[in-house]
């Protein structure tokens, strides 16, 4: 599914998310990548079709730690369709700065099917057409109230595990805007039941959604799924959806 991309529904433009991943070697190209944490935020928003963009690092292990990871780092934008999404992430000078800095880099490329919550204050995906019966991505994302993160990173391990081990899920990532309070779970999975399944079945992940919901843990937060749309680049050798039953 590499590099395939449907550029439309019809005759209407949908928009598209793509979260770029970068992976970066030692030495001064992760010293490079931390001070763009900074830099970068002067040019993304003169990206021609960018929208909403956020810039992130990673923690350790497949990020669900609060310990940083100097290696990993992420773009997350909206695009008006696409076609836009697909040129941009390659060609415009702040991403090829990136891709010419990191050791490995993929993105992969989204069209949001449903949204709810908000993140900083705004409502980013804006969801059209209907959850496929096929492979899906979910992304959630929390401000954590401060007096609640060591609750909160005390559950974080524990999820992980679970779902590390699950066999259906596809990719699995960690990443964050402030270390400690804007967490970012993003996730691919073959189908929504096996989404679903994980999601409700009574666990560590599930017991933790309880005590948020009891305990008051967040002060922000939204969840939001998405259709596939394709990809380019690989991580850890190989391009992710490999693995799904997905159309070429």
């Amino acid at each position: 599914m590499s590099d395939s991309i449907n550029i439309r529904s019809g005759s209407i433009a949908i928009q598209t998310a793509s979260i770029s991943f970068f992976r970066f070697p030692p030495g001064l190209s992760r010293v490079w990548a931390l001070g763009m944490m900074g830099a970068a935020r002067l040019s993304l928003p003169k990206v021609p079709g960018i929208g909403f963009w956020k810039l992130c690092g990673s923690g350790t292990g497949q990020g669900f730690t609060p310990v940083p990871n100097t290696a990993v780092y992420a773009i997350l934008a909206t695009w008006p369709d696409a076609e836009t999404a697909r040129h941009q992430t390659r060609s415009a000078p702040i991403f090829r700065r990136y891709h010419g800095r990191a050791a490995e880099a993929w993105t992969i490329f989204l069209a949001p099917v449903s949204a709810r919550g908000a993140w900083a204050g705004t409502a980013p995906f804006e969801a059209s057409g209907d959850v496929p019966d096929g492979p899906l991505a979910a992304l959630t994302r929390a401000s954590v109230r401060p007096l609640k993160a060591l609750r909160f990173w005390r559950r974080v391990p524990d999820i992980s595990t679970v779902i590390g081990t699950d066999p259906n899920v596809g990719f699995k990532i960690g990443i964050g805007e402030v270390p400690l309070l804007h967490q970012i779970t993003f996730s691919i999975w073959p189908d929504r039941a096996s989404m679903a399944a994980f999601a409700r079945t009574d666990g560590p992940h599930a017991r933790a959604i309880d005590a948020v919901r009891d305990g008051d843990w967040f002060r922000e937060e939204l969840y939001a799924r998405f259709r596939i749309l394709g990809d380019h680049g690989t991580w850890n050798g190989r391009s992710p959806l490999a693995k799904l039953d997905t159309p070429p």
